[in-house]
């Protein structure tokens, strides 16, 4: 069983000050988050709406909760009380459904634009010349309840360094192509596996599980 706390506080002296740590706590029951947060996290990462607002219901209200999933849009109107920030928005469709909602809670909702940066087919984004076409036409513009706040992207699930490298190298370039004229503050890259390499290409969010909860609880 993993020692959550221990975890958690090793994790965090490795971090720079200035990166922040998101906890996917996925698959995790209520008790093990709990543990986090009496540690000191105060941000959680889920990927199913579901799961995510069932643990919202249960837990302190102090918490963020940040939606690091592939998001359906008929799910978004679940989490549009409460979600901080969502990691995956993607798709035009997306951004509408969220800035509709968001207006209907009188929010407006902080969101990252995923890019596709992985070779691997499986991985969900926008591909990087369709984002900076996004970007360059202020196409957020048309979504007031939205706030882009920066860039998420995910690596290929490889052990070749070289190939991650260069996929959070392409992500860190569209990012400060943006930077100022968005006043972007945050760029997600990295995960348990992958994360020192994403920090040396200006990762300010590191989405990690598996090393502060131990493997996932899968059915």
């Amino acid at each position: 069983m993993a020692d959550i706390t221990q975890n958690l506080k090793q994790f965090k002296s490795e971090l720079p000050e200035d990166v922040t740590l998101v906890a996917v706590s996925k698959t995790k029951p209520n008790e093990d988050l709990q543990e986090a947060y009496d540690a000191g996290q105060r941000i959680f990462g889920e990927n199913k709406i579901q799961e995510m607002t069932d643990k919202w219901k249960a837990l302190p209200k102090d918490i963020q909760w940040h939606m690091i999933g592939h998001v359906q849009t008929n799910k978004v109107k679940y989490m549009a009380p409460y979600v901080s920030l969502i990691h995956s928005a993607d798709r035009l469709k997306l951004f509408k459904e969220i800035n509709k909602e968001a207006k209907k809670n009188e929010r407006v909702i902080d969101v990252l634009l995923q890019v596709k940066i992985a070779e691997e087919d499986s991985k969900f984004g926008m591909p990087p010349e369709e984002a900076k076409t996004f970007l360059e036409e202020n196409k957020a513009a048309n979504y007031p309840n939205v706030n882009i706040v920066g860039l998420m992207g995910m690596a290929s699930f490889v052990e070749d360094e070289t190939q991650i490298k260069r996929e959070f190298a392409q992500l860190e370039k569209i990012y400060n192509t943006f930077k100022e004229q968005y006043a972007f503050s945050v760029l997600s890259m990295g995960m348990s596996g992958d994360y020192k390499l994403a920090l040396e290409h200006g990762s300010t969010m590191v989405r990690v599980g598996s090393a502060i909860f131990g493997a996932r609880n899968y059915n």
